[in-house]
């Protein structure tokens, strides 16, 4: 079974950049879509990028557009969010997920199969 663990988030000043890393380890996620989910304090888990299994496609939420990247590393079993002009409405704790689909990379959390634990992000004002 594959095990997912997050890094790289931590406490940052709106408009400061981020890259958080999602390390596999059990097996590969060569084959799988992967995603990144996100769960603010007193919200639901929402969906944040997403990336099929060869990185040819991709998917972000409206309110990551144009600021987050999703990208992978199949060589190296490890996901990447860079999260640049960081805004205070980012903070929450990021998830990596991994889906057995690696065409159907859905912002849906249903449809991921694996989860890490987290890792938080803070950003203030």
């Amino acid at each position: 079974q594959v095990q997912l663990v997050e890094s790289g988030g931590g406490l940052v000043q709106a408009g400061d950049s981020l890259r958080l890393s999602c390390a596999a380890s059990g097996g590969t996620i060569s084959y799988y879509a992967m995603g990144w989910f996100r769960q603010a304090p007193g919200k639901g888990r929402e969906f944040v990028s997403s990336i099929s299994w060869n990185g040819g496609g991709t998917r972000d939420a409206d309110s990551v557009k144009g600021r987050f990247t999703i990208s992978r590393d199949n060589a190296e079993n490890t996901v990447y969010l860079q999260m640049n002009s960081l805004k205070p409405e980012d903070t929450a704790v990021y998830y990596c997920a991994a889906s057995l689909v690696g065409a159907d990379y859905t912002g849906a959390a249903a449809n991921y199969h694996y989860w890490g634990q987290g890792t938080q992000v803070t950003v203030s004002s």
